[in-house]
């Protein structure tokens, strides 16, 4: 399942994540209630049709180039059940798809509990509908509540990327092939596969990964056109390194060129002290750390190495938006943050806001046009 990445062999097209654009920019978790912030402030994001529309309409008048749904079954609990409702990304993407005209719309698929016939058949069926916009999040899994929710076993981590190999070239031999063909590997066994249409992005849809474990990133270089990585907080540098290794190896091993994407969250105010005074309300006053404890040990991080100090902090940042790097501030270091992710190497970060809704309109009406004149957008 190797050869040339979508972004060697094709360049150009209605997909904008293959734009020229310095810095690209999408949403990130808008499907979910609450979205990225683990807080019972008002104005929150409470989901709902009209609430997630708005926030992609957005999007699409300042020309994102992603919209990004967070792949999720099961609340963490806590006081607001963070990210419990919410609406599954492969019908979201076809509604919000249908809805605009510029972002890519992703799906965010589970490899555990969708059935990669399935998920190429709604991926091709949504690239149809957007005009050849759709992009694949592949996700193994960590959140064991929901898998065991569909009856699923939780396989092993190195497992669920050995599984997540098979899936993927499961629906690329389905997007790209016009014979049928049989399969069989440990985890898939396909007779006479078979899909038409075919998706309208030819080889194939662009696929991301969020892996950033040894086995993940390696998953990300081997199969994937974007890698979307966790930024050090502490040192942007130790991020740079890490951005570049990814290219390097993904050119060097595979003859392949990768997007890195990550996430950051966005808290602006009209003076940094504004700023972190609504930073300090909605996460140190109204944080629901309940539910965040209970994210952070779902997925494991809460291990021996970690000191207390350590576990709050981590805390912190997801109560602030999912673990992403914090841009605090006024709408000038907003845009200066921005410059320096891109600098460090990334091609597009999806970002969300406290108040998703507000915040966001606010950011379109301040921030945007000084990204035009920095020459990011």
């Amino acid at each position: 399942m190797g050869g040339k990445s979508q972004s060697q062999e094709r360049r150009r097209g209605p997909n904008p994540l293959y734009s020229d654009r310095k810095l690209k920019l999408g949403t990130f978790g808008s499907n979910l209630d609450r979205g990225c912030a683990i807080s019972s402030i008002d104005g929150v994001l409470e989901i709902d049709w009209p609430n997630t529309l708005t926030l992609a309409k957005i999007a699409d008048e300042m020309e994102f180039e992603a919209l990004v749904p967070v792949g999720r079954w099961k609340g963490f609990g806590g006081v607001t059940n963070f990210n419990g409702p919410g609406f599954e990304c492969f019908s979201w993407a076809a509604g919000i798809g249908a809805s605009t005209s510029h972002p890519a719309v992703f799906s965010t698929s589970h490899v555990l509990t969708v059935h990669p016939i399935m998920a190429a058949k709604q991926a091709t069926t949504i690239d149809h509908i957007t005009g050849g916009r759709f992009a694949l999040n592949v996700v193994t899994g960590w959140h064991r509540p929901e898998t065991e929710m569909f009856g699923v076993p939780m396989i092993e981590h190195d497992d669920r990327y050995e599984l997540a190999v098979e899936w993927l070239e499961i629906i690329k031999r389905l997007w790209s092939e016009d014979e049928e063909f049989d399969f069989e590997g440990k985890h898939f066994k396909i007779s006479k596969g078979y899909l038409e249409p075919k998706p309208l992005q030819r080889p194939f849809p662009p696929v991301m990964n969020a892996g950033n474990s040894e086995k993940g990133r390696d998953y990300a270089i081997r199969y994937c056109d974007i890698a979307f990585v966790n930024l050090n907080r502490g040192e942007l540098s130790v991020s740079k390194a890490v951005i570049a290794d990814y290219r390097k190896r993904a050119r060097e091993e595979f003859g392949r060129e990768l997007q890195i994407w990550s996430h950051a969250y966005i808290v602006q105010g009209e003076t940094e002290v504004e700023a972190r005074d609504y930073f300090d309300e909605y996460v140190n006053m109204k944080g629901d750390w309940e539910a965040a404890s209970n994210l952070v040990e779902t997925m494991g991080l809460n291990t021996a190495g970690r000191t207390p100090e350590m576990l709050r902090a981590m805390k912190m940042h997801f109560i602030g938006g999912w673990g992403g790097f914090a841009l605090i501030g006024t709408k000038e270091q907003v845009v200066d943050g921005l410059a320096k992710l891109s600098a460090i190497g990334l091609d597009g970060v999806v970002v969300s806001w406290p108040r998703y809704i507000a915040d966001m309109r606010t950011f379109q009406r301040e921030t945007s046009p000084l990204l035009k004149q920095a020459g990011l957008r």
